[in-house]
C-alpha cells in the first residue's frame, strides 16, 4: 500500500509540474494550475484513502507554514508608516466587500451564515501574488506600489483577527450548555498565548535565533520544527493549527533573521501548499457546478469591479490621483489563498458546506487569473479607462506630498559584507548622512550593529527571494565588501556571483566592489556593471601616508613660525 501511495503522489507531482508550467506560458500563478490539477484528478482518477490521507497532512503542514510567514513578516510598522491611506483603503475594501457581498449572497439564495463566510472570504486578496507581480514590473518602490502593499497588510491584519474570532466562535460545534465553559477556556488560552509571545520576544527570540544562525541549515530545520510544533499546540489548546502557525511567525517576526527564514522556507512553502490546493480542488462537487457557476461570475465581478472602485473613490476623497487610485486599486480584484483557507476553517467547524467552498474556489479561479492580466498590463488598461476616470480626480495635494516623501530615499546604500572594512564603511557613511543598509550572514556581527542602532539584515545573497525583499529601487549604490571566501562556502568567488545578481535583477544605481589589486580588480569588471573599485589596503595606506605628512607640514611649519 505504501508503493501505491508514493506512485499516486509521484504522478500527481508530475501533472502539476506539467500543468504550471502551461499556466507559466499563460502567466497564470501556480494557485489555478494546482487547482485545476486537483480538479482533474479528482475527476478522471480513483486515488486510494491513504493517498488522500497523506495529502490531506501535508496540505495542513502547508497552510501551517503559510502562516507562520505571513506572521513573520507581518510588518505593523509599514502601516504606521503609510498611515491614512493604508488604514482607510484597507478597512474601506474590507468593509465594502463583507457588507455588499454579504446582501449579494442573501439575494443569489445563500443562507445568512454562508453568506457571511463568503463575504467575508471576498475581502482578501494574494499578497503574495500581488508582490511577485510589482516586483516584476519593478512597481512595488512606485507610489502606488508602496500604498498597494500597505493595504495588503492591513488585510492581513483582518485576516488574524478573522481567524481568532472563528476559533472563537468554533466553539458552536460542541454541546449548547458547554458553550460558555469553552468561550471561557478558548479565551484564557489566547490570553495565554498573547502572554508567552511577549515574553518570547522580550527575552528569548534574538539570542535564540543569533545561536541558531551561526548554522544556516539548523535555523531553517529549528524554523520549521517551531511553526508545526505551535500550530500543534494551538490545535490543542482549542485555537486551531492556522492561529498557532501564525503566532510562531509573529514570535521571531521582530529579529534580524526574518529575511533569512523567509527566504530559505519560501520554496518549501509552495511545495507544500500544492498538496492544499490539489486537496481544493478534487474537493469541488462537479455535479454543482452549473450552479456554483452562475454565482461564481456574479461574485467574481463583484470582486474584480467592485474592489477597485471603492479603493479609486477613497484614495480619489484623501487626496491622491485617479491614476494612482486606479493602478492601486488593480491589486485588489482577486481573492487570496487566505479565502480558501478561512471557508476550509468554517467547513471543519460545520458552519458551511463542500458547496459554499467550491463556489469560493470557483470565484478564486476566475479572478485570480484574469486580475494577472490587469495588474499586467494595468498601464495600458489605465489608457482606456482614463476618461472616465477623469470625475475621480478631485485633487492630488496628497500625492504631492507622499510623492515628495518618495524621493527621499530610506535607503542611500547597501553594503554587502560587514567586516573590518565594511563595518567602517558602514559608519563612516552613516556619519555623512547617508541612510545605510548593511548584509552579512555573521549573526554576532549583525546583532552588534542592530544595537548600535545601525540597519542590517542577516541572510544569504544566494537566495532569490532574499533579494526581492532589498530596497533596490531605492539604494543608490550597492557596494560588495565581500572578502574572498569568507561569506559563502563555495570555490568560486562570491562578488562574481553577486555582480551577476545585480545584473540580473536590473540595479539602476552605481556599484562599487572592493579589490585587493588591479589583476583582481579587472577579473570582476568583466562582465560590466562596476563604476568604482576600492582598494581597502591600498587606501588605507594612502590614508595613513597623507596623514604622516600632513603632520610633517604642520610641525615644519611650526618650526618655521617659531624661528621668526
Amino acid at each position: 500500500m505504501t508503493d501505491v501511495v508514493f506512485h499516486e503522489i509521484a504522478f500527481l507531482l508530475l501533472g502539476a509540474a506539467a500543468v504550471g508550467l502551461l499556466g507559466a506560458a499563460l502567466r497564470q500563478p501556480v494557485i489555478v494550475s494546482f487547482i485545476a490539477v486537483g480538479i482533474a484528478a479528482a475527476a478522471f482518477f480513483d486515488s486510494s484513502a491513504e493517498t488522500r490521507e497523506q495529502i490531506r497532512f501535508l496540505a495542513e503542514l502547508g497552510v501551517a507554514l503559510l502562516l507562520f510567514l505571513v506572521g513573520l513578516k507581518l510588518d505593523w510598522r509599514l502601516v504606521r508608516t503609510l498611515g491614512p491611506v493604508a488604514l482607510a483603503t484597507g478597512l474601506g475594501q474590507v468593509v465594502f466587500t463583507a457588507g455588499i457581498g454579504f446582501f449579494i449572497g442573501l439575494a443569489l439564495g445563500l443562507d445568512w451564515l454562508t453568506s457571511l463566510y463568503v463575504a467575508v472570504a471576498l475581502t482578501f486578496s494574494s499578497t503574495i501574488i500581488v508582490v511577485k507581480l510589482l516586483s516584476d514590473k519593478r512597481e512595488l518602490e512606485t507610489l502606488h506600489g508602496r500604498i498597494a502593499l500597505g493595504f495588503l497588510i492591513v488585510q492581513d491584519i483582518v485576516v488574524v483577527i478573522a481567524m481568532v474570532i472563528l476559533s472563537t466562535i468554533g466553539i458552536g460545534v460542541v454541546e449548547e450548555q458547554n458553550g460558555l465553559s469553552s468561550l471561557l477556556t478558548i479565551l484564557a488560552s489566547l490570553a495565554g498565548v498573547v502572554l508567552l509571545l511577549v515574553l518570547f520576544v522580550r527575552y528569548l527570540a534574538d539570542p535564540l535565533m543569533a545561536r541558531l544562525a551561526r548554522t544556516p541549515e539548523l535555523l531553517v530545520i529549528a524554523s520549521i520544527g517551531w511553526a508545526a510544533t505551535a500550530a500543534a499546540i494551538g490545535d490543542t489548546i482549542g485555537l486551531g493549527k492556522e492561529l498557532g502557525g501564525l503566532a510562531a511567525g509573529v514570535s521571531i517576526g521582530s529579529t534580524p533573521y526574518r529575511d533569512m527564514v523567509s527566504a530559505r522556507l519560501s520554496a518549501l512553502r509552495d511545495f507544500l501548499l500544492l498538496f492544499f490546493f490539489l486537496s481544493i480542488g478534487a474537493s469541488l462537487d462537479l455535479s454543482t457546478l452549473g450552479q456554483d457557476f452562475t454565482r461564481a461570475i456574479v461574485f467574481s465581478l463583484f470582486v474584480l469591479i467592485g474592489n477597485p472602485f471603492i479603493v479609486i473613490l477613497i484614495m480619489a476623497w484623501m487626496g491622491y490621483r485617479a491614476r494612482t487610485g486606479f493602478l492601486a486599486g488593480l491589486t485588489v480584484a482577486q481573492i487570496s489563498e487566505f479565502s480558501l483557507i478561512f471557508m476550509a476553517m468554517g467547513l471543519s467547524l460545520g458552519h458551511v458546506s463542500q458547496s459554499a467552498v467550491g463556489l469560493v474556489t470557483l470565484v478564486g479561479l476566475v479572478t485570480i487569473a484574469l486580475s494577472v492580466y490587469m495588474i499586467t498590463y494595468s498601464q495600458q488598461l489605465y489608457d482606456w479607462f482614463r476618461p472616465l476616470l477623469r470625475p475621480f480626480d478631485f485633487g492630488s495635494w496628497r500625492e504631492r506630498v507622499a510623492e515628495n516623501e518618495e524621493g527621499k530615499p530610506a535607503v542611500d546604500a547597501i553594503i554587502f559584507g560587514l567586516g573590518r572594512f565594511g563595518s567602517q564603511l558602514l559608519r563612516r557613511l552613516d556619519d555623512s548622512g547617508y541612510h545605510v543598509l548593511g548584509i552579512d550572514m555573521d549573526p554576532q556581527a549583525i546583532r552588534r550593529f542592530a544595537r548600535e542602532g545601525y540597519q542590517v539584515r542577516y541572510g544569504d545573497v544566494t537566495e532569490q527571494e532574499f533579494w526581492a525583499e532589498l530596497p533596490l529601487t531605492q539604494a543608490r549604490w550597492i557596494v560588495l565588501s565581500v572578502p574572498y571566501g569568507t561569506i559563502l562556502l563555495t570555490e568560486t568567488d562570491p562578488r562574481s556571483g553577486l555582480l551577476t545578481a545585480i545584473r540580473a535583477h536590473r540595479f539602476g544605481g552605481r556599484v562599487a566592489i572592493t579589490a585587493r589589486d588591479d589583476q583582481e580588480a579587472r577579473r570582476l569588471k568583466e562582465g560590466g556593471g562596476v563604476d568604482l573599485v576600492l582598494y581597502p589596503f591600498d587606501d588605507a595606506a594612502t590614508s595613513a601616508a597623507k596623514q604622516i605628512t600632513d603632520l610633517d607640514e604642520e610641525l615644519s611649519s611650526a618650526k618655521e613660525a617659531a624661528k621668526t
